[in-house]
């Protein structure tokens, strides 16, 4: 029998963890005996593709970039890489609503000096992040102390905050930058201005012959957004069918205690089995309150850091239309709302124009986002007012008069978690307690080091190395 390795979570980051598990003891030529437990009926997590009446609503993410090559590799060794579906070019159009009107954001500087979403002096004020200060090094500064101290109060208003809101839906007063934004912040420290830094990256892209790759910038991040024909939950039955047998669903777990003399290391106890499943290995790939909880009679200063990670709650409004019902054009990505415009919304993707098939002929599918860290209460109000709520936002500023011929509401309490100040610290501390005390126990997971899904398979990838390095020892 081979070493006994139990993966608690079905979403993605459990699924492509378990998955990178299994090619790396192969490899190596490790025995494993792998188990994955979701508590769910379901895999995938926050992952969900619904088809309804001819609309794909996704409850979650829908979609990644291919700026890095982490989940564009796992879509190889899945070989489902023929079925990836790229955004539309015209997806990379992103607005701004802001002072009664969408504002473009600018895809270069020239577009950007010449915008009228910043004042003159916003703008002017942009050009002086050339000399602005740098950073404290010793401590953990928050994403809205950066952007005033580089960028100034108009364009943390205007862009920083809606980003975060996009990204995060977090209140950059709370967000640590190094844990948000490590990239940013290495910018800053390597070339002293992120102005000076997005001009030199530029040039060596173009000297490599990039430059016609999308690049990070004031319209958004780098790279095309991507996912699949039947949305991204193709991608979470990929993972179940090749990880096959290993997968069992509606299995709970309780709490992880450590064996007894003589028994495995570790025991996994579920809800409603009086047999605990033993292993070796335990890898937690659940949200950082599940683990928790399930760590708590163990390691009680592991549960008090776990539960210090903060989740914004969030309701997802998929609302679909017949075309001539939208009197204007939906050629874009979406907007974003800056908090001080007082909305009920954070924003609002445009996603039949986003990606094909996300609407019968002759419909226009819209996605908006309500609640957030910054307006909790919006996003668990009842699902009548926060569509109630929508349609009036939607009316106000894309002129919307007619009802809805499609309604879909996905409400999450604990949807995204947040990088607030100390993330680094709590999470250096989470991966030292466990080394020393319970080696065996590995952390993977959106409430870690990324919240998009590159970074839950990058970390992914990650724990696959550590655990296959542990059973070598």
């Amino acid at each position: 029998m081979g070493t006994r390795i139990v993966v608690m979570g079905g979403g993605i980051s459990g699924l492509s963890a378990a998955f990178c598990i299994r090619e790396a003891a192969a490899r190596a030529g490790q025995e494993i005996e792998l188990t994955v437990l979701e508590g769910e009926d379901r895999l995938g997590g926050k992952i969900w593709s619904v088809r309804d009446q001819g609309f794909l609503c996704e409850y979650g993410p829908n979609g990644f970039l291919d700026n890095k090559p982490i989940t564009l590799d796992l879509c190889d060794r899945l070989n489902v890489s023929g079925r990836l579906l790229r955004s539309r070019d015209e997806a990379r159009k992103r607005f701004i609503y802001s002072e009664g009107k969408l504002h473009a954001l600018p895809e270069s500087p020239p577009a950007f000096f010449r915008s009228n979403l910043l004042s003159i002096r916003g703008r002017l004020r942009i050009i002086g992040e050339l000399w602005a200060r740098r950073g404290p090094k010793d401590r953990d500064e928050t994403l809205a102390d950066f952007a005033r101290r580089r960028l100034g109060q108009e364009a943390l208003d205007k862009l920083i905050g809606p980003m975060v809101s996009g990204i995060f839906a977090g209140d950059p007063e709370q967000m640590s930058l190094k844990s948000c934004f490590p990239r940013i912040a290495e910018l800053e420290s390597e070339y002293g201005s992120l102005v000076r830094a997005m001009i030199k990256l530029q040039k060596k892209k173009k000297a490599a012959g990039e430059a016609k790759t999308p690049q990070a910038g004031p319209a958004g991040p780098g790279g095309i957004l991507t996912s699949f024909q039947g949305g991204l939950e193709d991608l979470i039955n990929s993972l179940h069918h090749a990880l096959s047998h290993a997968v069992r669903v509606s299995r709970r777990v309780s709490r992880v205690d450590r064996g007894l003399h003589g028994e495995a290391p570790f025991l996994v106890h579920l809800e409603k089995d009086v047999n605990p499943v033993p292993a070796e290995i335990v890898v937690s790939a659940v949200p950082a309150y599940v683990a928790s909880s399930l760590f708590a009679g163990m390691e009680p200063r592991s549960s008090e850091l776990l539960e210090q990670i903060p989740y914004a709650p969030l309701s997802v409004i998929c609302l679909g239309y017949r075309k001539e019902a939208i009197p204007m054009s939906v050629d874009g990505f979406g907007f974003l709302i800056p908090g001080k415009e007082e909305k009920k919304i954070l924003g609002t993707l445009w996603d039949s124009s986003i990606f094909p098939g996300r609407a019968p002929d002759g419909y226009v599918s819209l996605r908006s986002m309500a609640g957030g860290a910054r307006r909790p209460a919006y996003g668990l109000l009842n699902a009548d007012t926060v569509v109630a709520n929508t349609r009036e936002t939607l009316k106000e500023i894309m002129g919307i008069q007619t009802p809805p011929e499609f309604i879909k509401l996905f409400r999450h309490e604990k949807a995204i978690p947040q990088y607030t100040v100390g993330h680094s610290k709590r999470i250096s501390e989470l991966e030292q307690i466990f080394a020393k005390n319970h080696p065996g126990i590995f952390l993977t997971g959106n409430a870690f080091y990324g919240v998009g899904i590159n970074d839950c398979v990058q970390s992914s990838e990650k724990v696959a190395d550590r655990v296959i390095r542990f059973l070598q020892k």
